[in-house]
């Protein structure tokens, strides 16, 4: 006993060895039990669903959810079939559209001269910096019409025609939001593909007299298969999980999918409902990653390519080079620059379709509050409650940042340095599994689990803690894989030469490790905090008005058709976002249009 005893003391001597046990029970209880927790609560009567549940007391086992849910007819086709259907449709659509888009894109940066790839390379991916709603809010302003928008957008103004519902709102918009969204995410994964593919089979069948368009099907696309496969696997999921795109283009003519109504079943009279859904949009998530990592693994087997040609034989676009590369420009111009230019002059509009000089004003920033303008609502710069969602996003995002990037640093040097154990492969699983769960999903998750006692943890909901919680658990994926990488980049002879010295971890930590791969690590601490800054769908269903953020302020504002205020607060994010992106590339290295190396893997 004493022998084991001194193993035991002997093994926990070690800092990897402490680190992944605390890991393993933390990260189990924040990551597992909520899912126990949220299956536990599709089987429970809620206070709001006494009335509907006769005869019932709180916390009382039941299957009324799961019947009214899946087998009860019209209410049935309202409240899950139809809202589920139309997320399978958008997401689906919504691939093909990112997948056209971002795939020409790449080809026509890594295969043609087209000029000015650096630019195009570099706006491109704006629209995926930017937080996903900012173009749905521009779709809006352009393209809204009076019959439900209650004024007419700028093209109707400029055009004197009405755009019909199908266009301005519903299934359409969505995709194409949502499609151009994901598309840089598309650009990124095949343009790397394409970057590093050997020339040498295209150049073999150029010899051998075969036509562009058989080198493209026969030769191209089999080659960055692998990459299509996951792009559509990843973007779906994504969209699929999509709340606030959804929510902007589809609410105003009641296009419900899973994340608008498992929202409104959250905050309404049917919490069961929506704790099915999220468990549901867990399954499928969990699913589609895990077919993600199949597909990726077997990519292996039909490795043919043993070398790379250095000499790239590019398409001579000829004549139609310059007219391309214009074309390219103006196009993501009007994806990534017009967009910002929409929310900057909708929010000195004082008449909604309105766009003379004289119904410009400055009230929606500096003004006081009218009492016919907006119940009062003073001008965002002298707006209390935009100070306090601003301090609260900047508090949620720095602590956020700090805890999953700290955490991050330690399970990728924990993880690393037990690589191939048993323990440290479930810790790493561990740590990447808040990744493959939808943003909503997961904050209904923590919302059952944390809105009632939990033994010695108090109730949290309404709290900063909570908010704090979810989004460190939620981004820790970013700063573990950050952590990962730069520690398996790390010769694991430079921390042996430190203990051979007698130097303690913490300053092998603070004085060898951190110092020489300072810029991987940086970056598990600002891909958090960015995130964070421009997140919806996490802290939706949590916040109160004590803890709300600057995103949740905005979708208030926009729900009660206060759009000028709404597109201010946007511009806003937009730019505290993209300056915290430049500071990445600026501090790291790393270019998001290359793939920013630390959260690849």
């Amino acid at each position: 006993m004493k022998k084991k005893l001194n193993i035991a003391l002997r093994w926990l001597r070690k800092p990897q060895n402490v680190i992944l046990v605390v890991l393993l029970i933390v990260l189990g209880y924040l990551t597992l039990i909520p899912l126990f927790s949220i299956v536990q609560d599709t089987f429970t009567v809620h206070r709001s669903e006494m009335r509907a549940i006769k005869g019932s007391s709180v916390g009382d086992f039941t299957l009324y959810h799961w019947t009214k849910m899946f087998a009860s007819g019209a209410t049935s086709q309202k409240v899950f079939y139809e809202p589920f259907l139309n997320t399978m449709k958008i997401a689906f659509l919504s691939c093909m559209v990112a997948i056209l888009l971002g795939g020409s894109f790449a080809w026509i940066i890594t295969r043609t001269n087209v000029k000015a790839k650096g630019f195009i390379s570099t706006v491109f991916v704006f629209p995926y910096i930017m937080p996903s709603w900012t173009l749905a809010m521009a779709w809006l302003n352009f393209f809204k019409n009076s019959r439900v928008g209650g004024a007419p957008g700028l093209f109707s103004v400029v055009t004197g025609l009405e755009p019909p519902n199908w266009f301005s709102y519903g299934l359409f918009p969505i995709v194409l939001v949502q499609g151009l969204h994901y598309a840089p995410f598309a650009y990124i994964l095949i343009g790397g593909i394409l970057r590093n593919m050997d020339a040498n089979l295209e150049e073999a069948a150029q010899l051998l007299h075969a036509s562009r368009f058989k080198i493209m099907t026969k030769v191209t696309l089999p080659i960055v298969r692998p990459a299509l496969l996951s792009t559509f696997l990843l973007v779906f999921s994504s969209t699929m999980s999509a709340f606030a795109v959804p929510a902007f283009l589809g609410t105003p003519v009641n296009y419900n999918v899973l994340t608008t109504q498992m929202y409104r079943t959250l905050n309404g009279m049917n919490p069961g409902y929506g704790y099915i859904m999220a468990l549901i949009m867990i399954v499928i998530g969990v699913g589609i990653l895990m077919l993600n990592q199949w597909i990726t693994g077997r990519r292996k087997n039909y490795t043919t390519v043993t070398g790379k040609s250095s000499n790239i034989a590019l398409v001579n676009l000829k004549g139609a080079r310059t007219p391309v590369t214009v074309l390219l420009i103006v196009l993501l111009l009007i994806v990534a620059i017009v967009p910002l230019i929409s929310f900057a002059v909708e929010s000195f509009i004082m008449a909604p379709g309105d766009y003379s000089l004289d119904n410009f004003t400055t009230e929606f920033w500096i003004g006081e509050g009218s009492p016919d303008i907006a119940n009062s609502e003073p001008g965002i710069l002298r707006n209390k409650s935009i100070y306090t969602g601003l301090w609260n996003s900047l508090k949620l995002s720095i602590v956020v940042s700090l805890v999953a990037g700290t955490v991050g640093i330690l399970a990728g040097y924990a993880i690393a340095k037990k690589r191939g154990s048993k323990l440290s492969t479930i810790v790493n699983n561990l740590t990447f599994f808040p990744y493959l769960m939808p943003a909503m999903a997961f904050g209904a998750i923590y919302l059952s689990m944390f809105a009632v006692r939990k033994g010695f943890i108090p109730p949290l909901y309404g709290t900063f803690a909570l908010l704090a919680l979810v989004g460190s658990v939620k981004y820790l994926p970013f700063a573990s894989r950050s952590g990962i990488n730069a520690m398996l980049q790390l010769s694991g002879e430079i921390e042996e030469a430190g203990e051979i010295v007698g130097i303690s971890w913490f300053k092998r930590m603070t004085k060898i490790i951190i110092p020489i791969q300072k810029t991987s690590f940086l970056s598990g601490y600002l891909l958090p905090f960015i995130s964070c800054m421009r997140e919806l769908s996490l802290f939706i269903l949590l916040v109160t008005p004590s803890t709300r953020i600057l995103t949740t302020l905005l979708f208030q504002y926009n729900e009660k058709g206060w759009n000028q205020y709404a597109n201010a607060i946007n511009l806003i994010i937009i730019v505290i976002v993209v300056s915290f992106n430049i500071a990445i590339n600026k501090l790291t290295g790393a270019s998001i249009d290359k793939g920013i190396g630390s959260t690849n893997n």
